[in-house]
């Protein structure tokens, strides 16, 4: 059958933000049938992250013939999870994830610390029939001694609690290989993020090759930094090995989408996202539109 394609609403959050549910629809008439959320608003949204009801969001899903497979939460607290896990369920969804972190460089107590939480929402997700996901940026890739902080997380979380979500670009603007990192872990892979690098480029590909230190402590404010919009282009149009991605993916037993995730675009986000949308048609192992 193929990899079913998505897309994470991070793509068109200007949008979303203007007029969601004409966004929604926009999405759908691209294409795409299956949706991530990104709710960054988590301490006061029960969401998706731009305050509509379940009742709303379900409707609306229904409405476009869109699926829910997935959402970020962020701030992720024990506090506010069941209030969020209730909402997700109202609408149909049956995972949340992780979305993005920062760990304070050579702070082992603070990471395995940050693991346990992992697996505290991880049982709290199974107990609803749920699962929780973690997804990778590059800061991920710096390493304790001989061990990346990713190698660690995977370690220390229990892989029938934690899963993850790849995201091919970032594993390898960290300085790995994705396809042999998504061969290693493929049991626990269950969401998989794309985007493209372009041919011509302001960055190297690898961000610790002279954008930044790799023993550098990482925050939000300096990750925003040193992310240049001009390192993101629509799918298909790059240089990254799309192909062999999809054909490594379906090799993992618990992945059924492919998602894609434009942090950024020198286009009009509904242009982009139709764009991505026919390059994905392009490769095989895809379910096509």
């Amino acid at each position: 059958m193929g990899l079913k394609v998505g897309i994470q609403l991070f793509s068109v959050r200007r949008s979303l933000k203007k007029e969601p549910f004409q966004t929604l629809e926009k999405i759908a008439k691209a294409g795409y049938k299956y949706i991530e959320a990104a709710n960054h608003d988590a301490l006061d949204d029960d969401g998706v992250g731009f305050g509509v009801s379940s009742r709303e969001m379900r409707k609306a899903l229904n409405d476009f013939g869109l699926s829910i497979v997935g959402c970020h939460v962020n701030p992720l607290t024990i506090e506010r999870l069941p209030a969020i896990l209730d909402y997700h369920q109202e609408i149909g969804n049956k995972q949340i994830g992780c979305d993005i972190e920062f760990y304070p460089y050579r702070d082992m107590d603070y990471l395995l610390r940050r693991c346990e939480f992992f697996n505290q929402v991880g049982e709290l997700c199974k107990e609803r029939g749920m699962r929780y996901y973690y997804h990778n940026h590059y800061q991920e890739f710096q390493k304790f001694d001989d061990k990346s902080v990713y190698e660690i997380i995977m370690e220390n979380t229990d892989p029938n609690l934690v899963f993850i979500e790849m995201d091919t670009y970032w594993i390898m603007r960290g300085g790995e290989d994705p396809i042999k990192l998504m061969e290693k872990y493929k049991d626990r892979l269950v969401l998989l993020h794309q985007k493209d690098f372009p041919k011509e480029s302001p960055q190297p590909i690898v961000m610790y090759n002279g954008i930044i230190d790799a023993n550098r402590e990482i925050t939000y404010p300096l990750f925003e930094e040193t992310k240049n919009p001009l390192c993101f282009i629509e799918v298909g149009t790059g240089i990254m090995p799309i192909q062999e991605i999809i054909n490594t993916a379906a090799k993992a037993p618990n992945l059924e989408y492919i998602l894609l995730e434009q942090d950024h675009t020198q286009l009009n986000e509904i242009e982009s996202i139709q764009q991505s949308m026919k390059g994905f048609q392009k490769y095989t192992g895809v379910e096509k539109k």
